[in-house]
Formats: C-alpha cells, structure tokens, sequence
C-alpha cells in the first residue's frame, strides 16, 4: 500500500529518476528534457512511494493553453505515455493513487496514449477514442536475428548489399543537421506536412549523446545520404524514433540497411530489444514494413474520460490551411522550415 503522493518535476526529481528506470523512452528524464525545454512545456507528475519511501508509481502529463484551448496530455509529441507502475498485489491501488485528480474532476480535458497492456488500458474511467500499431524485436546475435527476419526483409537486405550502399552510426551534432535535411524534405514532399525545426533535434541530441544514448543511421552511394533514422537508447532498448528517406532511391533498399545495422549495433551492445514505435493504422504499409522486423506487435490505445471532449475550434482548420500553403512546391525548404519553427507546437 503506498503511502505518500508527491507532485514532482519529472525532468529533475530524483525519485522519478529512479522510478523511470523502470519505464520506456517517453517517460524518461531525457526526454521530456527535450521536449518541454523546447517548446517551453512544464511537465508534471505525481509519484507515489511505498511504506518504506521506494517510488512505487507515476504518472507524468503537460498542460497545455495556447490559441487551440487548455488541455492536458500525456505526453506531447510523444509516442506514448504510460504510467510507470511498480510490479506488485499493490499496483492497483498505486494507480489509483497517482491517476487521482488527473484524469478528471475539474482539470483540463486529459488525452493519454499508452500500451493496451497498461494499467490505464483496462481502467473504466477511460474510453478509447483511438489506436495505433506498436512493434519490438527483441535482439539476439546477428545470425539468429537474421533467421527471424520475413523472407521479404530477407531478400530487401541482399539487394541492399548487392547496391553497394554505405550505412554510418554516428552520434556528432553534424549528423542530426544531415538528417534533418533528408527529415524536412520527406514531410514537405510525401505528406505535405510541416517538420520539427533542427533545434528541436540539437536538443533531443544534448539530452542524450553525454550518456552515449543516440546514434544516427546515414546511407549514401557516394554522395549525399539518401535515407536516415535517429535512434535513441535509454535502459536496455533501443527506439527508433525518427526516420525519412529520399523517394526515388527506395529501391536500392537503403532503410532495410539501416535498420540492419542498428539491429545488429544494439546486439553488439548487450541491448535487449528494438521498439519500432507507433504506427498509424491508416499507414498499412508502415505497419506492413515493421512487421517484417518485428516478433512481437501490441496496440498503442489512445484514452480520455468519459465524457470529456478535447477543445476544437476554427484555429485547428486554420493550421491545416497553412500547413497546406507552407509545404506547397513552389515553396523553398527554407521557408517551409522556417515555418515548423513557429508553428508545430501548436499540433500536439
């Protein structure tokens, strides 16, 4: 039974430090780091702590009030946002006690995303109001991983060594900016979407690369790269967390490259699993592509209280209108780039 609530900052708290040890990617200091400095989040949480003071649960969120109205979400710009909930006969009542006040009541509308295995996937309050595809492959020595793989991944890797591409793992601040590039060009192009400005990147790379906890995957054929990904490592997984690629080199295989070689970088460093990340279900190719890596495949549910809706007005199809006239092809990259800088806080 736990017994004290604290509220804390989860980016400094050394409680939530340790408790984080215990969760993914989303909730870990580094990267709410990342992300609230740059946008200038204050991201919260409450953590519980047992009879003899351990943290035992958590729950991290942001409020958020600009031009689109108040609402509390769990986590912005994040693949998810689970709560962190120590094994244990306690656990639901640890739950209880940090989702107490949040999840309702007099608060802004709250969004959370998280695992369909979470503890908030089966709590009643919620509804579900969405879902996405989620993927891992859990690492083993190269040879067995390749045995693994689909027959499909299988053949795209020999066409990728028989194309002769160069894959690099760097981790410098000069890779991101590279990146970047290629990151800008496939939002603007394919998806006619805006792209999170370079600073956002130099930030996710401060929080991780002292710890040795980024690495960014570059293919080339002897020239510019033509397809690149940004992994970020925190406790024992790896997650690929951003990836883009130039479209009229898709079929030398250059992103079956280089997830092959992070694969097999990770196996090399005692990790224990790859997360592939979110997949909107309306992308089937995508879900299609990481199943052919991936052993294991959940849902990513996306819950609110019932009877909560979050705020909608005339400002969400305005962003659509601009992101539409920013990303058009008669506009340079510099502008539409410009553009992100101001605008993609506004699209969590």
């Amino acid at each position: 039974m736990t017994v004290r609530v604290e509220q804390v900052d989860p980016r400094t708290d050394p409680g939530w430090q340790e408790l984080a040890a215990h969760g993914d990617l989303f909730t870990a200091p580094p990267w709410l780091s990342a992300v609230c400095d740059h946008y200038g989040f204050a991201p919260e949480a409450r953590l519980a702590r047992d009879r003899h003071g351990a943290p035992a649960a958590g729950l991290a969120w942001v409020d958020v009030d600009d031009v689109r109205g108040r609402r509390r979400l769990g986590l912005p710009f994040s693949d998810r946002g689970d709560p962190v909930i120590r094994p244990g006969p306690d656990a639901d009542d640890a739950w209880a006690a940090v989702s107490a006040g949040v999840c309702g009541g007099s608060g802004p509308p709250f969004t959370l995303r998280c695992l369909d295995t979470s503890i908030a996937a089966r709590d009643e309050r919620f509804a579900v109001v969405g879902e996405a595809a989620w993927h891992v492959t859990p690492l083993a020595p190269p040879e067995d991983l390749h045995r693994l793989l689909r027959p499909q991944v299988r053949r795209n890797l020999a066409t990728a060594q028989r194309n002769g591409l160069r894959v690099v793992l760097r981790d410098d601040l000069s890779a991101v900016a590279e990146y970047h590039r290629l990151h800008l060009r496939l939002r603007k192009t394919k998806y006619r979407l805006l792209a999170q400005p370079l600073e956002f990147f130099e930030q996710v790379w401060k929080a991780f690369a002292p710890h040795g906890g980024i690495r960014v995957g570059l293919v080339d054929i002897g020239g510019p790269p033509i397809a690149g990904a940004i992994y970020l490592v925190w406790q024992d997984t790896v997650y690929y967390k951003f990836g883009a690629s130039a479209s009229e080199h898709l079929p030398l295989r250059p992103n079956e490259a280089l997830h092959w070689a992070c694969l097999r970088w990770a196996a090399d460093q005692g990790l224990s699993a790859m997360d592939w990340g979110l997949s909107d279900l309306d992308q089937p190719g995508l879900v299609r592509f990481k199943r052919g890596w991936a052993t294991r495949e959940q849902h990513i549910r996306t819950l609110r209280p019932h009877g909560t809706v979050p705020p909608h007005g005339p400002v969400d199809g305005l962003l659509g209108d601009l992101t539409r006239l920013l990303t058009g092809p008669e506009v340079p990259d510099c502008v539409t780039d410009q553009a992100g800088a101001l605008l993609y806080r506004y699209f969590c």
